[in-house]
């Protein structure tokens, strides 16, 4: 049976990439340098995830400047406010003040055109320590309170523990609001110890104090459609867990490489999987975009990504150096890289061609996680054509330095000569 082909690289390339490897290494150093200057001047966009905080998905009419929204909040006495549009413009249903769709005389559910905005508030709540001392003292005067709690690391949320008979969660909302806080929600649930019951008090928070600003000024109905709280201790676990993640990941990688060829390419691997991880980061240092979970999940498969072409790379290299005895390793390098050119471009290509469909429809963090996807794919391509495999060359060139055997530079002409014996 004989297979139809589409070649888009030629089978018979001889491109020089051991002879271009300084300038590529260069360009490569200069576009790290820039990264890991702009991310420690100007700092990462950390989301709530690793910064703590309150989020909020807020849809409002479309053309309000986010500077506006900001404004309005700031008033509030808010600080360390950021806004940012989200995603692109879309048809949401109009609701009555119980959150039920309205429907026009036709039975057709109604719909607006809304620009969904991301609000990030530095706190995850407006209570401070202060006035959760007085509400608990508030209650402990009207109920039997055994034991209180209140972190402000984890919101508004205030602990009771009752024992013996409980009271209900309507007597402890009371005593609560009788302290001049209302109440959100009371839940009620087991107690640490056996025989007590515990009732997590939740007062109205940011939401409730940022929501009916943004209605009155923009003119829109519970503008407010999520919420999520993250602590600031939580978030910094959060971020060192993530880093820590890509560098066991590196860590793992550089040891299967070792073991499965040999640990003299170990270091080139290393280098390039660190170069496609600051080049992703780069892409959310230059724009401004939010660092979050879904960041590190982005560098982490880019990561796997760039080391898939690299062993294939590899893999040619040990074959042909039974094909080839003798030659120096810069020659099987060439060859190698050459060989497989095809194979790396068109599995590059076709995965780039999904991540562009998700970029011209997708929104938010699926938007993010593409264009970032896409920047680590171009750089995992270029990496193991010109970082990986040549600059383990350059090691072993000076290992042979230091060993005092000076060993020549490969000359064009030999590398070309290489190429073109293995045809």
């Amino acid at each position: 049976m004989k297979f139809k082909t589409f070649d888009i690289i030629p089978h018979d390339t001889k491109f020089d990439f051991v002879g271009k490897r300084r300038i590529a290494v260069a360009l490569s150093l200069i576009a790290n340098v820039a990264v890991i200057s702009w991310a420690v001047f100007h700092g990462l966009n950390f989301g709530v995830d690793f910064a703590g905080g309150t989020e909020m998905e807020v849809q409002l009419d479309p053309g309000i400047p986010p500077v506006e929204i900001r404004k309005a909040i700031d008033e509030q006495g808010f600080a360390d406010v950021s806004v940012q549009t989200y995603g692109p413009q879309g048809m949401v249903p109009v609701t009555d003040a119980s959150g039920n769709p309205v429907k026009d005389p036709s039975g057709a559910i109604q719909q607006v055109l809304r620009q969904s905005y991301l609000v990030r508030v530095g706190r995850t709540g407006v209570m401070s320590r202060e006035d959760a001392t007085r509400v608990i003292e508030a209650v402990k005067a009207k109920l039997p309170v055994s034991d209180s709690s209140f972190n402000p690391d984890a919101g508004d949320n205030i602990n009771f523990q009752f024992s013996g008979t409980p009271p209900t969660t309507t007597a402890v909302q009371q005593a609560v609001e009788g302290a001049g806080v209302k109440v959100r929600e009371v839940r009620e649930q087991p107690g640490l110890a056996a025989g007590t019951r515990a009732f997590v008090v939740i007062p109205q928070g940011i939401q409730e104090k940022v929501e009916p600003v943004l209605a009155a000024k923009f003119h829109t109905e519970k503008p407010v459609v999520r919420v999520e709280h993250v602590g600031p201790a939580v978030g910094r676990e959060l971020r060192n867990q993530g880093f820590k993640a890509m560098l066991y990941a590196m860590a793992l990688i550089v040891l299967y490489v070792g073991l499965r060829f040999d640990f003299r390419f170990s270091p080139g691997v290393i280098i390039a999987l660190i170069h496609d991880a600051v080049i992703t980061l780069g892409y959310f240092a230059f724009t401004g975009r939010e660092f979050n979970l879904v960041s590190i999940t982005v560098i982490l498969t880019v990561i796997g990504y760039s080391v898939n072409d690299t062993v294939v790379v590899y893999d040619r290299i040990r074959e042909n150096q039974g094909r080839y005895k003798g030659k120096r390793l810069g020659d099987l390098v060439n060859v190698s890289i050459n060989e497989v050119l095809g194979r790396t471009f068109l599995t590059s290509f076709a995965t780039a061609l999904s991540l562009i469909g998700l970029l011209i429809y997708g929104v938010g963090t699926i938007f993010d996680f593409s264009a970032a996807m896409l920047f680590g794919i171009i750089s995992g391509t270029y990496s193991t054509w010109f970082i990986a495999a040549p600059m383990t060359i350059w090691l072993e060139e000076r290992a042979a330095r230091r060993a005092g055997q000076n060993p020549k530079p490969l000359q064009q002409e030999q590398v070309a000569g290489s190429v073109a014996a293995s045809k």
